[in-house]
C-alpha cells in the first residue's frame, strides 16, 4: 500500500532504528518466490478455492515467509515491516469465511513459530468506502466478494485488534492524516 511506502521512507530517518539495523519491508502473500507463485491462486477470480484449502495456502506462504525473510532478518537485528501478517487471516478465513477459529489459532502458532509482531497498525478503512474504491472489474476474489463478506471481515480486524492490541488508524482521512497518525503509533511504540 501507499502508506506501507511512505513508512518505508520515513522509518530509517526516524531515530528509532539502532545503528547498523537495515529496514526490510515485505508482504503477504508474495514476499518469496512460493508467496509469489500463491498469490496469483489466492486473488484470482477465475478460480474457486474452497475457503479450507485457502486458509491452508496463506498458512503455508506464511510458514515460508517466516522462516525465510523475517526470521532471519530479525535475528540479524533488522527491522521488517509486513503488509499483512496472521492477523489478516484471522480476519477474513476466520470471519469472513466461517472458518473454525481455533484451528486457525493452531495453524498461526505453527506457521510463525510463535513469532508475533511489536506493533501491528490496523489501517481501518469502513466497507462501504472500500467498495467505492475500486470498480467491480478492478476487484479480486477478496474484494469482489460482497459487502456482506467485507463487513464480516471489518467485525473480525474489530476484535482482533481489541483482544491484541492492535492500533487502529482511520484510514479514510487524508493520506498526510494516516500517515501522520502511523508515524506517531510507531514513534510511541518504539521511541526509547
Amino acid at each position: 500500500s501507499s502508506q506501507v511506502e511512505r513508512l518505508r521512507q520515513w522509518l530509517p530517518r526516524s531515530g528509532l532504528m539502532p545503528a547498523g539495523a537495515k529496514l526490510l519491508v515485505t508482504r503477504e502473500p508474495g514476499g518469496t518466490p512460493l508467496g509469489e507463485q500463491l498469490y496469483p491462486i489466492l486473488f484470482s477470480r477465475r478460480l474457486t478455492v474452497h475457503s479450507r484449502a485457502e486458509l491452508l495456502l496463506f498458512a503455508a506462504d506464511r510458514a515460508q515467509h517466516v522462516e525465510a525473510v523475517i526470521r532471519p532478518a530479525l535475528n540479524a537485528g533488522h527491522w521488517v515491516v509486513s503488509d499483512r501478517f496472521s492477523g489478516s487471516t484471522v480476519a477474513y478465513q476466520g470471519y469472513g469465511r466461517g472458518c473454525d477459529l481455533e484451528l486457525i489459532h493452531t495453524l498461526e502458532q505453527m506457521a510463525t513459530g510463535g513469532l508475533t509482531p511489536d506493533l501491528t497498525l490496523w489501517l481501518d478503512l469502513p466497507p462501504q468506502q472500500a467498495h467505492a474504491r475500486k470498480s467491480p472489474q478492478d476487484r479480486d476474489r477478496f474484494e469482489g466478494a460482497g459487502l456482506d463478506f467485507a463487513q464480516r471481515v471489518a467485525h473480525g480486524f474489530r476484535q482482533l485488534a481489541r483482544e491484541r492490541g492492535w492500533r487502529r488508524i482511520p484510514a479514510g482521512e487524508a493520506c498526510a492524516t494516516v500517515e501522520a497518525a502511523i508515524q506517531a503509533a510507531t514513534r510511541s511504540t518504539f521511541a526509547a
